[in-house]
């Protein structure tokens, strides 16, 4: 089990850590342009966690290696509908992770009630249209774009108790990378104190 983080209103710095840290390739594929620094610092700051879910995956050094984002339109009387984009840096590639936050995604879609799931991105992105396919969504080009299609069934007893597991193993590995890279960071200060104190004979 990958552990997927629920993201909140805390963590817009590690959610714009990871989407600065894109390549200008992986930035158009992602926001259907060339993001800057500044329209990703907007994207941001304008994310609603109060409507929305943004799910993340991060390594041993608490680095944002990988970020889902699943829309609900406005009104509410349509969150019967959502939409699904991810973002996985290039050094994490090849692993699952895209296809990891889909699946956490439409549990969670599935839970809110959600029977549309849509993923629209650009035709060239090939990874995010194989993870649509291979859920069985329905895909249609339109030119340089390209739009899928889920129908969800609706939530059981299993997706909601396996949520509430993701959630609360997700949350106890996260505390437990939290701490040991506290002790790592904090043994590498006492070995720097004792290098500067005691340096190296000749």
């Amino acid at each position: 089990m990958v552990p997927i983080r629920t993201l909140e209103p805390a963590d817009r710095a590690w959610i714009a850590r990871h989407l600065l840290e894109l390549n200008p390739a992986d930035r158009y594929l992602r926001f259907g342009y060339s993001a800057n620094d500044e329209q990703i610092h907007r994207y941001v700051e304008q994310l609603d966690f109060d409507r929305d879910e943004v799910f993340g995956i991060c390594n041993r050094q608490l680095e944002p290696i990988a970020l889902a984002h699943l829309a609900f339109p406005e009104p509410a009387e349509h969150k019967q509908c959502a939409e699904f984009g991810v973002s996985v840096l290039e050094r994490a590639r090849g692993r699952g992770f895209g296809s990891c936050l889909f699946e956490r995604a439409v549990m969670h879609a599935r839970n809110e009630g959600v029977s549309m799931l849509f993923v629209h991105a650009l035709s060239q992105n090939t990874a995010m249209l194989k993870i649509a396919r291979n859920a069985g969504a329905s895909v249609r080009r339109d030119g340089p774009e390209t739009e899928a299609y889920l129908q969800l069934p609706p939530a059981n007893l299993d997706t909601r108790v396996a949520e509430l597991v993701e959630q609360q193993f997700a949350e106890m590995d996260y505390q437990f990378k939290r701490q040991a890279k506290q002790f790592w960071d904090f043994l590498a200060s006492v070995q720097e104190v004792r290098r500067e104190h005691h340096p190296p004979t000749q």
